[in-house]
C-alpha cells in the first residue's frame, strides 16, 4: 500500500503564507498525478490544484496566482505553497496521488491523505 503523510497545516492571519507537504511511502513503482482537494463544512470538496508526473500544473481560479503546487519525484513528495491567504481558504486540505505498486503494477490506484486543517482568521 501507499501511505500519504501530510504536514504544514495550521492557523494563519489573512495575507499570511503556509506550505503544505505530502510525503508518499511504500513499495512505489511509479507516482503519477498528485494534487490537493479541500473541503469546507457544508460544502462539496473542491479540487485546488494538481500536478502530473512531468510537472504540468493546474489550479482552480480561486487560488491561481496565490498557490503553487510542486513535486519532488526523487522523494515522492508534493508541496502546496499558499500565499496571500484569505478567510475563504479555510478548509480541510487532502492530498491525493495515483500510484502503481509492486502488488498492483498494472493498475493506477488512488491514495488519500487524512487531511490537514488550514484556518485563516484574524
Amino acid at each position: 500500500q501507499v501511505q500519504l503523510v501530510e504536514s504544514g497545516g495550521g492557523l494563519v492571519q489573512p495575507g499570511g503564507s503556509l506550505r503544505l507537504s505530502c510525503a508518499a511511502s511504500g513499495n512505489i513503482l511509479s507516482m503519477n498525478v498528485m494534487g490537493w482537494y479541500r473541503r469546507a463544512p457544508g460544502k462539496q470538496r473542491e479540487l485546488v490544484a494538481f500536478i502530473n508526473k512531468s510537472g504540468t500544473t493546474n489550479y482552480v481560479d480561486a487560488v491561481r496566482g496565490r498557490f503553487t503546487i510542486s513535486r519532488d519525484n526523487t522523494r515522492n513528495t508534493m508541496y502546496l505553497q499558499m500565499n496571500s491567504l484569505k478567510p475563504e481558504d479555510t478548509a480541510v486540505y487532502y492530498c491525493y496521488c495515483g500510484a502503481q505498486t509492486a502488488s498492483r503494477a498494472a493498475e493506477n490506484m488512488i491514495y488519500w491523505g487524512q487531511g490537514t486543517q488550514v484556518t485563516v482568521s484574524s
